[in-house]
């Protein structure tokens, strides 16, 4: 009677040791870890500084939001917190349930001296699944791209120039 490990030696002639390390490199063992922003690499691309006063830099945030779609939950022009969120998007995956996906932003609108007022946004995707039996489970991911920032950012500046043509 062979043993388990020759039956798997003899397998095509592949060895313990190559499946093995196929086994690492499948379950990303040889992986390196991603390495980790820092808190002030975060703000360099999360907040940006604008040559106007606060209430035109709420209103054009607030504008913006609701431009890329996202649902005003509270907008607080004293605090200068603006939270939203938006629409949910449902769908099924087999084997696994119902999964709900959606980004929330924030934004904390702060002015820095007459004139200058900061804004610094924070997008996360939040998504939610639900099984049968029910089972739930979710996860939130802050969105790190520097590039959903700027897009926002740009509009930002874009609200705050036809705002302040006006005045």
């Amino acid at each position: 009677m062979k043993s388990m490990f020759s039956t798997l030696r003899g397998y095509r002639g592949i060895s313990i040791s190559a499946l093995a390390l196929a086994g690492v490199l499948v379950l990303g063992g040889c992986a390196a870890p991603a390495p980790q922003m820092t808190s002030l690499e975060i703000q360099a691309f999360q907040l940006k500084e604008f040559e106007t006063d606060k209430t035109t830099a709420f209103n054009s945030t607030v504008s913006v939001f609701q431009d890329l779609g996202y649902i005003i939950d509270t907008a607080s022009l004293e605090t200068g917190i603006i939270t939203s969120q938006s629409p949910t998007e449902s769908g099924f995956i087999p084997f696994v349930g119902m999964t709900q996906t959606n980004t929330r932003a924030t934004a904390f609108v702060e002015e820095r001296r007459p004139g200058a007022t900061s804004i610094r946004l924070n997008f996360v995707e939040v998504q939610k699944r639900s099984g049968g039996y029910g089972q739930q489970s979710g996860r939130d991911n802050v969105i790190l791209d520097p590039a959903v920032y700027e897009n926002a950012f740009e509009k930002i500046e874009e609200a705050v120039f036809i705002r302040s043509a006006g005045t």
